[in-house]
């Protein structure tokens, strides 16, 4: 009935074209934002020979948010300072808000609302109440702050992780280039992936997609770009992992450039291998290597060098080749020394079976990379032993090479095995970014997660990835309504000859007995959609769920249109009634569209 009744209101649209995304105009009236009383009109053009005028509907609180003014002010028409603690401590369970803090949020709302004005008041009205819970700033839906344990071993987080960092776009013939690298560590990436290639001539090296036809960008420039920004965002450590496919010499010089670019910034341990990682705290500000240790040139040439000397006697011009050769040997020597000494983190692909490469060494503990491929065969038979691999050492899981375009695959599969190194084409799009994104949302943003106790525990507690957990916690999660498209969008953005249908879709990311799909009714021409809608959902590992909400434009035609979409990682979330904002394909927050919505959860006994 739904489509039926669509189709008999709304006119074909037209195909679509690329339209500029700039503020609209409203045939009349005025606009205010958050909340705020909205009036007008838009004009929408049909078949060239007339206008549709639709009104913009006034936004007013939900009953939700009326009855809960009216519960902590006693049916009075303002609230005070002392009842907005009250609010927060009991229905937001912000329970550390003292009355200072509530007397600054209410002058700072009367300040954003009122500037104009010069009203003066120690108290908010329902309307100021409304528009601070519609604040993304003031009443945002997770934790900022980093609020995890920092000083674990390494191996105990999940790391947000980049894949081939210095692509521009897809993975065949995009530019190489510093810039992304400096995008994924303003965003919180805290593992840079660059593949090191000798120039044609040998003497330079550079950084690029090797056997493609992507054009590369010098080691330095990377390097220089890394230092500059690697703790804008966060002051823990950021991990380079080097791809090597240089000769001894050329290792050598990468060595020199790395040390000289970083300094003190640079961490190496005192002992060839370590025992167990350092913790994050211990590693703030600091930058790592990670990488395969070099090979032992020395011993292939001096072997070379016997086979040839051995069986004839020198005479005095071969005697000097020969000291040649043995301090080109000695150089070569100190070269693989002066690389393996920058290197922290001893990486490797496995050799052999998987079972022989997951093998725990009670001496030292190192990097194993595998595709999502080798994670998805080892996720079949040999869960148990990643997870025990995992809990002293690293694990890398990189997209399959046939990935060209960038996509990335589920992460969640590789973080219910504990895999530290989820690595993305951070420089991509699509659900799945958006799932890593909304993982590393969480601890306030700095790049690392602690990961769930039961990937942690002692070894003979190990329990199978496979193994479905009861259910532990119910998760309620009401969602009122959604504003700001007007502002973000021009008027014609969605549809050319009426305001958009919007919907919500919600989903549930994780282990596969958590995940889950909902959806909201169309809420047809209305560019502030009210859904008053609630779903619950049935969570049994909390700590590795996470909340993906897609806002969508309804279409009888063509693919729904996109209309804003974020994930946020379920163990972070605030309760109560919360202002969402929603980003972009890419990623990037929208200046106005939000969602206001209701988050509860309950334990299961």
């Amino acid at each position: 009935m739904e489509s039926d009744s669509k189709a008999k209101k709304k006119s074909p649209k037209p195909s679509k074209t690329p339209r500029k995304k700039e503020k609209p105009k409203s045939g009349k009236g005025k606009e205010k934002i958050n909340g705020a009383s909205n009036t007008g009109s838009y004009n929408y053009r049909m078949f060239s020979f007339f206008n549709r005028k639709f009104k913009i509907n006034e936004v007013k609180p939900p009953p939700d948010v009326n009855k809960a003014f009216s519960l902590f002010t006693d049916d009075s028409t303002h609230m005070n300072a002392d009842q907005l603690r009250r609010f927060l401590a009991v229905h937001q369970n912000d329970v550390n808000t003292r009355v200072e803090d509530a007397q600054r949020i209410i002058e700072q709302v009367v300040s954003m609302r009122h500037h104009l004005t010069k009203v003066v008041r120690n108290s908010l009205s329902l309307d100021d109440f409304f528009h601070f819970l519609f604040s993304v700033d003031l009443n945002g839906p997770i934790r900022t702050q980093v609020h995890h344990d920092m000083t674990a071993p390494l191996s105990h987080y999940f790391i947000y992780t980049g894949h081939n960092s210095y692509l521009t776009g897809n993975q065949l013939s995009s530019d190489c280039s510093e810039v992304p690298i400096i995008k994924a560590l303003q965003n919180g990436v805290r593992v840079i992936e660059l593949d090191l290639w000798p120039s044609s001539s040998a003497d330079e090296i550079y950084v690029l997609h090797g056997r493609t036809l992507t054009s590369p960008v010098s080691l330095l420039q990377c390097l220089t770009s890394i230092k500059e920004y690697a703790f804008v965002s966060s002051p823990y450590p950021v991990i380079i992992t080097l791809e090597d496919h240089l000769t001894p010499e050329l290792q050598a010089i990468a060595a020199e450039m790395i040390n000289q670019t970083f300094e003190s910034m640079l961490y190496h341990p005192d002992t060839d291998c370590l025992t167990e990682f350092p913790s994050p705290e211990s590693l703030k500000y600091r930058i790592m290597i990670s990488t395969k240790p070099p090979k032992e040139y020395l011993e292939s040439r001096l072997k070379e060098s016997d086979d040839e000397n051995s069986p004839k006697e020198t005479n005095e011009s071969e005697g000097s080749e020969s000291e040649e050769e043995d301090e080109d040997i000695k150089s070569v020597q100190a070269g693989v020394v002066k690389y393996k000494r920058i290197i922290t983190i001893h990486a490797g692909k496995p050799k052999g079976g998987l079972k022989e490469a997951l093998q725990v060494d009670a001496d030292k503990v190192r990097r194993l990379s595998i595709s999502e491929q080798q994670l998805e065969k080892a996720a079949g038979s040999l869960g148990v032993h990643v997870v025990r691999f995992t809990q002293k050492n690293i694990l890398r899981v990189y997209p399959k090479g046939t990935r060209f375009n960038s996509s990335n695959y589920k992460p969640t599969i590789g973080w219910m095995h504990g895999a530290q190194m989820v690595a993305f084409n951070i420089q991509g799009y699509g659900k799945h970014l958006w799932v890593m994104h909304g993982m590393f949302r969480a601890n306030g943003g700095c790049g690392y997660v602690m990961k769930p106790e039961h990937l942690t525990r002692p070894s003979d507690e190990l329990i199978d990835p496979k193994t479905t957990f009861p259910v532990r916690k119910m998760l309620k999660v009401k969602i009122y309504m959604g504003d700001g498209w007007r502002l973000d969008f021009s008027h014609t953005h969605f549809d050319a000859y009426s305001p958009p249908d919007f919907y919500t879709k919600i989903y549930i990311a994780g282990v596969p007995a958590d995940e889950a799909k909902r959806k909201t009714k169309v809420i047809e021409d209305d560019w502030v959609p009210v859904w008053d809608e609630e779903f619950t959902f049935s969570l049994t590992v909390p700590e590795l769920a996470l909340l993906r909400i897609e806002v969508r434009e309804y279409d009888l035609h063509e693919k729904d249109d996109f209309g804003g979409q974020t994930c946020l990682p379920i163990p972070e979330l605030k309760t109560g009634i919360r202002s969402v904002p929603l980003h972009d394909k890419k990623g990037v927050k929208y200046k106005n569209v939000r969602l206001l919505m209701f988050f509860e959860f309950e334990e299961v006994v």
